[in-house]
């Protein structure tokens, strides 16, 4: 049997962001992200099951995103450079109008230099838990964003980590997850997602 897939991580050092930014176009068929002191960072392509839980996320926010009109929302594919450095990709996020419209139009067609304020991250068959609770902690809360959901759909399980350092765990997909005062008045039953 064949071993699954982990992001690998490859010396690179010395791209500044126009030339990371260059350099990834240059190879559309292969997703990169970066860690802050430049390594980067090769990342699987995702399964059948896990692309088809993050396009039911999409559908399932798109009707609030319509109605609120109060930010960007934002597929796996996009890349945000953060104030540490790195450059990361959640497989789905948002971020408030007054914060994108701030950026240039170069900014804004490019990697984005913010963090989102939310983000959601579905673990696949190739993420640990323990890995993947340091990304949520170490790179989007400590960059300044202020809700982020890991779910764990094999587990059944959700890990929401808030601004203020608090974890909280929702077990079981009976439950119905709140965007709090992040997304207001966005809820997300979790039982659509299987």
């Amino acid at each position: 049997m064949e071993a699954l897939a982990e992001p690998s991580t490859v010396a690179q050092s010395g791209l500044t962001d126009e030339e990371f930014y260059a350099f990834c176009q240059r190879n559309p068929s292969i997703r990169f992200e970066r860690e802050p002191d430049g390594k980067l960072i090769i990342m699987p392509n995702t399964g059948g099951k896990t692309g088809k839980l993050n396009f039911r996320l999409y559908s399932l926010f798109f009707p609030w995103l319509e109605s609120s009109q109060s930010g960007e929302m934002f597929d796996s594919s996009t890349a945000f450079r953060l104030a540490d450095g790195s450059t990361r990709s959640p497989d789905a996020s948002w971020v408030r109008f007054d914060r994108w419209n701030a950026l240039t139009e170069r900014e804004q067609e490019q990697f984005p230099p913010l963090c989102p304020d939310f983000v959601v991250e579905l673990m696949s068959v190739t993420d640990t838990l323990a890995s993947a609770k340091a990304k949520m902690t170490n790179v989007w809360i400590a960059n300044g964003c202020r809700l982020a959901w890991l779910i764990d759909p094999k587990a059944q399980t959700t890990h929401i980590f808030r601004a203020n350092g608090e974890i909280q765990i929702i077990n079981g997909f009976d439950k119905v997850l709140s965007g709090e005062n992040v997304l207001e008045g966005f809820t997300l039953d979790l039982k659509r997602l299987m």
